[in-house]
C-alpha cells in the first residue's frame, strides 16, 4: 500500500509575514538613504552657490565702495555749491535705496524655495505609519 506523499511546497503564514516585514524594513531603509542622498546633494549645491555668492559680494563691495567715492567727488565737482559731505549723503542714500530693493527681491525668492526631498519624506511617513499601524 504505497501512497504518494507530496511535500508541502507552499510557504507558511509565518514566512509570508516575515517576508513582508523584511520588505517593509528594506523599503524604509532605502527611503531613508534616498532622503540622506537628496539632502547631501542639496547641501553641497548650496555650499557651492554660497561660496560663489560670498566672493562675488566681496568683490562687488570693494568696487561699489570705490564707485561711491568716485561718484561723491564727481557730484561735488559738478555742483560747486554742494559741500562734499552732501555729495556723500546723496550717493550713500542712492546705494541704500538700491540695496533695500535688492534685499526685498531676494527675500521674495527665498520665500518661494521648497525643502529638498519632500516626496521622499512623505513616502517615508506613509510607510512608517503603515508599519506601526498596518490596519
Amino acid at each position: 500500500m504505497a501512497t504518494d506523499v507530496m511535500p508541502n511546497t507552499e510557504p507558511s503564514m509565518t514566512k509570508l509575514v516575515g517576508g513582508i516585514i523584511d520588505d517593509t524594513q528594506r523599503l524604509l531603509k532605502q527611503q531613508a538613504d534616498l532622503l540622506k542622498a537628496d539632502l547631501r546633494r542639496e547641501i553641497t549645491g548650496a555650499k557651492e552657490v554660497g561660496m560663489s555668492m560670498a566672493l562675488a559680494g566681496a568683490l562687488m563691495s570693494v568696487g561699489g565702495l570705490l564707485l561711491a567715492f568716485m561718484l561723491a567727488h564727481l557730484l561735488s565737482w559738478a555742483v560747486p555749491d554742494l559741500p562734499l559731505w552732501g555729495s556723500y549723503g546723496i550717493v550713500g542714500g542712492l546705494f541704500v535705496a538700491a540695496g533695500g530693493i535688492v534685499f526685498y527681491l531676494g527675500r521674495e525668492k527665498l520665500d518661494k524655495l521648497t525643502p529638498p526631498g519632500e516626496q521622499t519624506v512623505e513616502g517615508l511617513k506613509e510607510n512608517l505609519q503603515w508599519k506601526t499601524n498596518p490596519n
